[in-house]
């Protein structure tokens, strides 16, 4: 039945005006914000997963799990003197320095190969240098006594081995020039309560051969225990550094490690 156009009107605007407060009464899902809950100072996290923190700055969220513990690593007795007994050790000795041009580029060098070693140091050398005996302890090397002035000690009197001696660098251990000794510069050196310490290995650097000989020495000396002499004062030491640098290289490739006297 068709309705009279006067009386259609007023129902469609009826039925319009109902939709219209019907979709106003119920959200879109796309209009819908619901705040969210407050955030938990002890287990949430701030922006961009930052960790909420306490006043003291320290984080607040849940308790990080402990870290394990840094064990020191192990190091020998300091009057440790049996050196061949530790596995495949080699002790790296310096004679003659501290000397300002080629002391840091040994130092450098051991750093690099993370290796620990002794220099025998001459008392004149160290009253020119203190700050190159500061840097080698500091790092954690030893330092040993070569005397005052590098004199051949078996050629002096008594007074003058013991002015040589008590005038050099303090240590327990002392390293007579050229290795020139005997019995009784021994004897003196115990009376200063300094142990007498030569080598297993001369590399003959100080003739300055050529790096690719002072390598050879190295290499072919090598051997658990072994003290090894080499040289950062007394002239120019490239050669020492060049061959120094290469050896480490192959040797620790066959296991070595490299330590300090107990000096």
């Amino acid at each position: 039945m068709t309705r009279p156009p006067g009386k259609l009107l007023p129902l469609v605007a009826a039925l319009l005006c109902g939709a219209v407060l019907a979709q106003a009464a119920t959200p879109s899902d796309h209009s819908v914000t619901s705040a969210a809950p407050p955030v938990s100072p002890t287990t949430g996290h701030g922006l961009l997963g930052t960790p909420i923190t306490s006043k003291r700055g320290e984080p607040s969220s849940t308790k990080q799990p402990a870290q394990p513990a840094k064990h020191p690593v192990a190091k020998p007795p300091a009057d440790d003197w049996n050196l061949a007994a530790h596995g495949k050790v080699l002790y790296l000795t310096f004679d003659d320095g501290p000397q300002h041009e080629w002391t840091p580029k040994v130092l450098q060098l051991l750093r690099k190969h993370k290796a620990q070693a002794t220099f025998f140091v001459l008392g004149i050398q160290v009253a020119q240098y203190p700050e190159l005996i500061a840097a080698e302890r500091a790092a954690g090397h030893t330092v040993g006594n070569h005397t005052w002035d590098h004199k051949t000690l078996t050629l002096l009197p008594d007074a003058k081995v013991r002015q040589e001696i008590a005038t050099g660098v303090k240590s327990k251990c002392l390293r007579p020039p050229t290795g020139a000794t005997n019995a009784k510069i021994q004897a003196i050196a115990a009376s200063y309560h300094q142990r007498q310490v030569l080598w297993d290995v001369d590399t003959k650097d100080w003739e300055k051969p050529g790096a690719a000989s002072i390598e050879h020495a190295i290499m072919a000396g090598a051997r658990p225990g072994a003290i090894i002499l080499l040289h950062d004062g007394g002239g120019n030491r490239s050669q020492t550094v060049a061959a120094l640098d290469r050896a480490l290289t192959k040797l620790t490739k066959l296991g070595y490690t490299y330590r300090s006297l107990p000096c």
